[in-house]
């Protein structure tokens, strides 16, 4: 039950706020003087202040009401404080909502404004509360794990990217098989480097074949190596990847794209570490970590029978996938600031500008629009126009600015009733939320 301090001399005001919470399950602790409810803070967890702003008789001036909420504001700057007063100055009001004050109501009150005030507070002291503790949560593990590994100063904010960055830490100890999975662009050969730096094999060689960028007919001779004459325009013999990785870790990007012939040769090498190069009856012995990666549907491809299962199973005897940049846009500004040039700083709409586009092209595609904006930008600070994206329309229908009663329904059961929740969800205010609530009959449950 969320818990309500009442500061006021006048023991009738604190008895009648507290029988009109009580009416609406809300808990109350009254002090009558600002000496006590300041004691009274640090005895009890208080959800809302609702303070008087005169504490001597004939006083009205409201000083000794400033003077208490800046000494609440200075020991407790995220609790919100209603000022309750009967002698209302405008001016006053004005300058305390600046410096903080969640509302200023006259005495007498009026009942329903009043607890709506307090419950909309209460629940936004909630939200706010639970996302406080969401973010230290998150930055104690992303703490962790920037001490804990060496992630090749990775870039990243999103919890969908530590994700994937704890487990590849967590795994890059061990000597099996990895298949990473994601879209083209999104990061997956950093992940494998992240892998191979916190490995037993940190030291060897860490070594890139991207099977989509080399002709069918090469792929092989690129794997294995070939001797001089195994084909056409072999004049010398040359070692391949698995001769190049040997003692270290070897990436393989775009996995799917390997013919089955060399999907055969690839499950031998994975199996026993050995191997012949084309043209060659010499066997050879390589000790290997293999990263494999892929943005395509490997166990649709099995089904059509373009790649094996048995590779498959041996490949990803660990898999995680790295979520696209749209699935993780937290990670968006944080991106774009490291990829900006010394001395270049994001105005307020390219910020807005970067939050609002779909990245079909990744990270990928926002390293590229960082460095033209650089080149292009006639300022140090680099503005929505200098990006080159797509213009979002901030236009919106009658339909989505006036969300339906099954709309308000579902945000609230999606926010289990917490109506700032609901309200930010929608795109609304909490005051037109309500309005829509009771023009509907919508209950909050």
């Amino acid at each position: 039950m969320p818990s309500v301090l009442i500061i006021d001399d006048n023991p009738s005001i604190a008895m009648a706020l507290d029988v009109l919470l009580s009416l609406h399950d809300i808990s109350s602790f009254s002090a009558q003087s600002p000496e006590q409810g300041l004691a009274m803070l640090e005895q009890h967890a208080i959800d809302l202040v609702i303070q008087d702003m005169n504490f001597t008789e004939d006083t009205t001036s409201g000083e000794e009401g400033v003077s208490l909420f800046k000494k609440i504001r200075a020991q407790h700057p995220d609790l919100p404080v209603i000022l309750l007063t009967a002698w209302t100055h405008l001016d006053a009001a004005v300058d305390l909502i600046k410096a903080g004050a969640a509302d200023y109501l006259a005495k007498p009150w009026h009942d329903q404004r009043l607890v709506a005030s307090v419950k909309n507070l209460i629940e936004l002291g909630q939200v706010n509360r639970a996302l406080q503790h969401r973010v230290q949560r998150e930055r104690k593990q992303k703490r962790e794990l920037e001490t804990k590994y060496d992630l090749r100063d990775f870039v990243w904010q999103d919890p969908a990217t530590e994700r994937v960055l704890g487990m590849a830490c967590q795994v890059a100890k061990s000597d099996v098989s990895i298949l990473i999975t994601g879209p083209n662009g999104a990061g997956k050969e950093r992940i494998a480097e992240i892998v191979q730096a916190n490995s037993k094999v940190k030291d060897g060689p860490f070594v890139v074949l991207n099977c989509g960028a080399i002709p069918a007919e090469l792929i092989e001779a690129e794997l294995f190596g070939a001797e001089a004459g195994a084909y056409t325009g072999a004049t010398k013999a040359r070692e391949g990847k698995f001769e190049a990785a040997d003692g270290g870790t070897l990436f393989l990007d775009e996995i799917g794209n390997l013919p089955l012939a060399g999907q055969i040769k690839l499950l031998r090498v994975l199996e026993t570490g050995r191997f012949e190069r084309l043209g060659s009856n010499k066997e050879r012995q390589v000790k290997v970590r293999v990263i494999s990666a892929t943005n395509a549907d490997l166990p649709a491809m099995i089904k059509a029978g373009q790649f094996r299962e048995d590779l498959f199973y041996r490949l990803n005897v660990i898999q995680f996938n790295l979520p696209s940049l749209a699935e993780r846009p937290d990670d968006i500004l944080p991106l774009a600031h490291a990829f900006l040039e010394e001395g270049k700083c994001l105005s307020g709409t390219a910020q807005s500008s970067l939050l609002s586009h779909t990245w079909p092209g990744n990270v990928r595609e926002l390293k590229n629009v960082m460095q033209r904006a650089c080149l292009l930008s006639s300022s140090d600070e680099i503005k929505a126009q200098d990006l080159g994206l797509p213009v979002v329309s901030n236009l919106v229908t009658s339909s989505e600015a006036e969300p339906d009663k099954e709309a308000i329904e579902q945000a609230l059961s999606k926010a289990r009733g917490v109506v700032a929740q609901a309200a930010a969800d929608l795109g609304l205010s909490r005051q037109a939320l309500y309005r829509r609530m009771e023009r509907l009959n919508i209950s909050r449950s």
